[in-house]
C-alpha cells in the first residue's frame, strides 16, 4: 500500500464503524430486499395506479442496438471539455466488439423505496446523468422489485427519444441470481415459487439456496428474458452473474462452480443469439477473500470457464463488480488471487487476466458522505476548496489504477449534482 493510501486509511478509521459489520450489513440489504418482496407477494400493492405507468413486461418491441466503440466515443467527444482528463477510459473488450469508452463515475439503482416517486427520481437522474457525462448505468432485476430496470429502460427510451443519446453511447449493466419478483403480482410466495419457478422447470427446490438465491441455468437465462423486457433493449451491454459466493457458505464448492461453468456456457451463447453483448460476476466477498475461505472464487478459474464455454480465448467474460472504497480497500492491497503461480490482489489480478474492474459501494452505504477526516480530504486537492466528502470519497476509488468505473446509487437529482461536479476535475490515475 503507497504511503498516501496508508494516510487516507488511517484517517477514515475513525470515522467508520467495523468493517466487518458494515459489510454484513450490506449483504443482509441485499438478501432482505429479496425476502421482503417475496413476502409481500401476499399483499396485493396499496399503490395508486401511476398517471404513466410503466409498459408490461409482455411488451414486444425492443430498442435494437447496443453500446459499441463508434457510439461510445462519439459520446464522449460530445461531452469534450466538460469532463477532466482521465473520465473516460477504455473499457478493454476486444475481439470484434471493440473497446467501449466508458464514464469513470457510473450511476447504481439498488437504494430507494418501491414507489412511482422514486421511479421518477430515478428517471430524472439518469436523464441528467447522461447530460452532465454519465454514460454506464448499473442494476439488477431484484432491485426494488423490477422497479429499478424499468426506470432504467424507461429513461434511456426517453432519452434516446429526445436525442439526449443514441443506444450504442450508452452501457446498460444488469445482474441476475437474486429470485425477482415483480411489484405488480400478488399471489402466495409458496405458490408463485412453485408455480412460476419449479413447476415451469427454471429450478428444483434443492436448486433454491437461502430462499433467495438460485444459479440454475434455466432460472439465470429466464431473468435474463425477464430483463431484456423489463429494460426495453434487444441487448444488454453487460450481463453479471449477481453474488455466487452466497451460495458457498451453504452447497458444496464443487456443485456451485458447476453452475457456474454451466451458466458461462449458456451466456456464451446468449452473446451468439445477441442477446447481450458481454457478461461478468458481480461479488460483495468472493474476490478479495483467501482461498481458504468458504467465499472464496478464483479469477482466473472463472477465465477458464469462460474459455471452456467459448471454445477458445475469445471469450466475452469481461467484467467484475467488486466493492471498494476509503475503508474497504482489500481488492487493491490483499494478495488473495492466485494468476499464473503468484499471488496478487484482484485489481492487479484483473488487469493479468485482461478484465475490467467495476468499482462498488464507494460510498459504504453512506457511511462516508460525511465525517471523512480533513487528512484525507487534503489528498484531492483538485476537487477545489469546497470538496465534500463524498465527492473526495468518489474520487478516491475513480483514480485507484485497475479501478475502470465507480458506480454508486443516485437516486436524488440532489446526489446527482454533488456527485457529478467531480466529472469536470482531473481522474488522473494515482500511484
Amino acid at each position: 500500500m503507497s504511503m498516501a493510501r496508508a494516510l487516507l486509511l488511517r484517517a477514515c478509521r475513525s470515522t467508520c464503524s467495523s468493517a466487518a459489520a458494515l459489510q454484513d450489513r450490506f449483504q443482509d440489504n441485499l438478501c432482505r430486499s429479496s425476502l421482503r418482496a417475496l413476502c409481500s407477494l401476499a399483499t396485493a400493492s396499496s399503490e395508486p395506479a401511476s398517471a404513466e405507468p410503466f409498459p408490461d413486461t409482455a411488451t414486444p418491441g425492443l430498442i435494437p442496438g447496443h453500446a459499441d466503440s463508434a457510439g461510445t466515443a462519439q459520446y464522449a467527444q460530445r461531452i469534450g471539455s466538460k469532463a477532466g482528463p482521465g473520465h473516460f477510459r477504455q473499457f478493454r473488450a476486444g475481439g470484434q466488439l471493440g473497446d467501449l469508452v466508458v464514464s469513470s463515475l457510473g450511476i447504481g439503482t439498488f437504494g430507494g423505496s418501491e414507489t412511482e416517486e422514486v421511479d421518477r427520481d430515478y428517471i430524472k437522474t439518469i436523464t441528467k446523468g447522461f447530460e452532465v457525462g454519465i454514460n454506464f448505468i448499473d442494476t439488477a432485476s431484484n432491485y426494488r422489485s423490477m422497479r429499478s430496470e424499468l426506470a432504467v429502460g424507461r429513461s434511456l427510451a426517453k432519452a434516446i427519444e429526445q436525442g439526449i443519446v443514441k443506444r450504442n453511447e450508452v452501457v446498460v449493466c444488469t445482474k441476475g441470481g437474486f429470485l425477482s419478483y415483480d411489484y405488480r403480482e400478488s399471489v402466495e410466495p409458496h405458490t408463485f415459487i412453485e408455480e412460476k419457478y419449479v413447476k415451469a422447470g427454471l429450478f428444483q427446490w434443492e436448486e433454491f439456496v437461502g430462499g433467495v438465491h438460485c444459479l440454475s441455468t434455466p432460472f439465470i437465462m429466464h431473468q435474463l428474458e425477464m430483463s431484456r423486457r423489463n429494460l426495453g433493449l434487444e441487448t444488454i451491454d453487460i450481463y453479471f452473474v449477481h453474488n455466487p459466493e452466497m451460495e458457498l457458505s451453504i452447497v458444496a464448492r464443487q456443485t456451485v462452480l458447476s453452475r457456474l461453468r454451466n451458466v458461462f456456457a449458456a451466456l456464451e451463447q446468449a452473446v451468439k443469439d445477441g442477446k447481450i453483448s458481454r457478461y461478468g460476476v458481480s461479488t460483495w466477498n468472493a474476490f478479495k477473500v483467501t482461498s481458504g475461505s468458504k467465499n472464496y472464487i478464483s479469477c482466473e478459474e472463472m477465465v477458464n470457464f469462460a474459455k471452456e464455454a467459448a471454445g477458445s480465448d475469445n471469450h466475452h467474460f469481461k467484467a467484475i463488480m467488486v466493492p471498494f472504497n476509503l475503508f474497504l480497500q482489500d481488492v487493491a492491497n490483499n494478495p488473495v488471487q492466485n494468476i499464473r503461480g503468484r499471488r496478487l490482489p484482484l485489481l492487479h489480478a484483473a488487469a493479468h487476466l485482461n478484465l475490467n474492474v467495476v468499482a462498488s459501494s464507494p460510498l459504504y452505504q453512506g457511511s462516508l458522505v460525511k465525517g471523512i477526516a480533513k487528512e484525507a480530504k487534503d489528498k484531492f486537492p483538485e476537487l477545489g476548496d469546497s470538496r465534500t466528502d463524498a465527492q473526495c470519497a468518489l474520487q478516491f476509488s475513480r483514480t485507484t489504477p485497475g479501478v475502470m468505473t465507480t458506480v454508486t446509487g443516485m437516486s436524488k437529482l440532489a446526489h446527482l449534482e454533488e456527485n457529478a461536479a467531480i466529472i469536470e476535475c482531473p481522474a488522473t490515475v494515482r500511484s
